[in-house]
């Protein structure tokens, strides 16, 4: 495997000549996707996996950190849940079940040797963080990373019935709160970054509001953010776990992608300066990997 002898060139030349492309969904239940690709992906660099929200911008959340992952030597993957196909893929559970579009893709793309780590970083922005979070609550094995940013409203890790905590609905027998609930130990033991826009406290029509969920989340995005988190890190030491979950209020933007990538460096938080650089690489498309399991 070629190693590089200095990695702040191979940075600057990968940040450069990314490619984006569009990748077409193979099936009626299948998803489409955007992913940003570097020339050469880093041994053992996990994917992030990008998830949009309800104006379905999968193409600009993979360009908008492209730059930044391919200075990584890593790739973004950007599922498309449009909305006909999708209405309610925030919900992650709900008819068609976008959890498991998603897992297929997933597969789909690690057999084309896009990825190859057993697990891969989660990031989410406001309905995508919806689903970035109920999902890793599903499958905390499969999530290595999680990033949540902007969400309008989350599940809870308590005994509010699901989707707004993790008790079973009343006069249901099969639920998915209990389901959830049986990762919770290891979903608190991920390392978790909720992060919000500092402006982004303006209640509009897409935030679910009412006294109940007010009551328990608060009445706006950021109220909301930090309450979760502080739920997630009481939650952890009620079990015994050291929980590694922070709260990033993002300057100088509100409620747009782009201005928290831009102005908040919400790229920078989702794709960190690794702690040390990973010697050896592999080029995309080179041999096969296994598909994704559920459990």
């Amino acid at each position: 495997m070629p190693v590089t002898s200095n990695p702040e060139t191979k940075a600057s030349r990968q940040a450069e000549s990314f490619r984006l492309e569009q990748r077409q969904a193979k099936g009626r239940k299948a998803l489409d996707c955007w992913i940003a690709l570097p020339p050469e992906i880093s041994t053992g660099a996990p994917p992030i996996v990008a998830i949009h929200g309800i104006q379905r911008g999968a193409r600009n959340q993979a360009a908008l950190y492209a730059a930044r992952a391919a200075a990584l030597g890593r790739p973004v993957i950007a599922p498309l849940f449009d909305e006909k196909r999708w209405p309610h893929y925030q919900r992650v559970v709900r008819r068609k079940r976008a959890d498991l579009a998603l897992l297929a893709l997933l597969s789909e793309l690690r057999l084309a040797g896009i990825w190859r780590t057993r697990t891969f970083e989660l990031a989410g922005y406001s309905g995508g963080a919806q689903f970035a979070h109920r999902f890793a609550m599903l499958y905390p094995h499969l999530v290595s990373r999680l990033t949540v940013a902007a969400a309008g409203w989350y599940t809870f890790p308590d005994e509010a019935a699901f989707p707004y905590g993790l008790a079973a609905r009343p006069g249901r027998t099969d639920d998915w709160g209990p389901k959830l609930a049986a990762g919770l130990d290891r979903f608190l033991g991920l390392p978790i970054q909720v992060c919000v826009g500092a402006e982004d406290n303006i209640v509009d029509p897409n935030t679910r509001s009412g006294p109940e969920i007010d009551r328990q989340q608060g009445a706006d995005r950021v109220t909301r953010a930090g309450r979760w988190a502080d739920a997630l890190r009481q939650a952890a030491a009620e079990r015994g776990i050291q929980p590694t979950v922070s709260l990033a209020v993002l300057p100088d933007c509100g409620h747009d992608f782009q201005a928290c990538v831009e102005r908040g460096g919400l790229d920078r938080v989702v794709l960190p300066d690794p702690v040390a650089i990973v010697a050896g690489t592999f080029t995309v498309g080179q041999g096969e990997g296994t598909p994704l399991s559920a459990s």
